[in-house]
């Protein structure tokens, strides 16, 4: 309770009491978060007994960085009796927006030190390889490349299940030889296809929208396969994922899978694009220090491609065994 006769208070004495500045309160005061309860005769501003504690509420709630307009609706709702629901949004909004500036941080700091730790001469090469590249980096060149890449008639769910698998999400929090992988990753993308060959695999020129599906959800499987051969350290070989390799393009063309039909796709598939610094900057970004690197689709379509060729040169061929997709020229 103020000590003046009527248990109000001038803008100074509730400035003091608070323990802020005279020009905080009318801040708070001209945007309507805090009330006055009259003016003295002479045009002053006077305030209630609860103006202290309205204010200090204030102040914690700026003191999270939350904006005004957020401000005014928790204090909307407080005066309605309720406070629960604007004040958890509230604080949920900051805090995913605190996520997003701390990842852009760390994204722009390794940006610093991989430029920092390069030879001087390589700096300005360096600068703007790395300044193309957003803080937090967007994925949306590389969607773009592979929806340009993929066939124009494959079902949405089809590509986005492609999707998931071949675009890798960046680290939170990115050492500087990750963040270098990416800003070459994008700058692959995002550079045009030149060259006299083909930028898309002739294997698509068949693919209807079912053909693409079946093609795309055959070789999900096969690479799934051949990704288990790979972690445990095997040749490429024929069998069971070679197999199912075969079978999604004889699918997708509509025939069987004969030794005829593997010797035409071995053909088929070393004459297409290839892109395989997608794939092995893909691996660098996604890898740890130490640690073996792990299948891609890329590096799992070289080992099926090998193991294609591995079962032409003895001519087993189907039912005897049990791309490198992609170099852009």
């Amino acid at each position: 309770m103020f000590s003046s006769h009527d248990g109000l208070c001038t803008i100074g004495e509730l400035a003091e009491r608070a323990g802020v500045s005279v020009k905080a309160v009318r801040f708070y005061s001209d945007r309507g978060l805090l009330p006055e309860a009259s003016r003295s005769t002479g045009g002053h501003r006077r305030y209630g007994p609860d103006a202290v504690e309205r204010l200090n509420l204030i102040r914690s709630l700026r003191g999270l960085d939350l904006p005004v307009s957020e401000v005014r609706r928790i204090l909307d709702e407080q005066d309605a009796g309720d406070t629960a629901d604007a004040l958890e949004a509230a604080v949920e909004g900051r805090l995913s927006t605190l996520g997003s500036e701390l990842r852009a941080l760390r994204w722009r700091e390794a940006a610093l030190q991989l430029v920092l730790d390069c030879p001087p001469d390589e700096r300005p090469d360096r600068l703007r390889l790395v300044g193309a590249v957003s803080a937090p980096p967007s994925t949306a060149a590389l969607v773009r490349f592979w929806r340009g890449w993929l066939p124009a008639r494959m079902p949405a769910r089809s590509v986005g299940a492609f999707l998931e698998v071949a675009v890798p999400q960046p680290p939170e929090s990115p050492r500087p030889s990750q963040l270098l992988a990416f800003a070459r990753l994008y700058a692959f993308v995002t550079r045009p296809c030149t060259g006299s060959g083909p930028c898309q695999p002739s294997a698509h020129e068949a693919a209807g929208a079912r053909e693409s599906a079946v093609l795309y959800a055959g070789l999900a499987t096969a690479y799934d396969l051949a990704g288990g051969e790979m972690r445990r350290g095997r040749e490429p070989r024929p069998g069971e994922a070679l197999n199912g390799f075969v079978d999604a393009y004889a699918s997708t063309y509509g025939t069987r899978d004969t030794p005829g039909f593997r010797r035409q796709l071995g053909g088929r598939l070393a004459a297409d694009p290839r892109i395989d610094r997608y794939w092995e900057l893909t691996a660098q970004l996604l890898g740890a220090p130490g640690d073996a690197p792990e299948p891609t689709p890329g590096t799992a379509h070289d080992w099926l491609l090998e193991a294609l060729g591995a079962d032409l040169s003895t001519g087993a061929g189907p039912g005897e065994s049990g791309r490198r997709v992609l170099r852009r020229r």
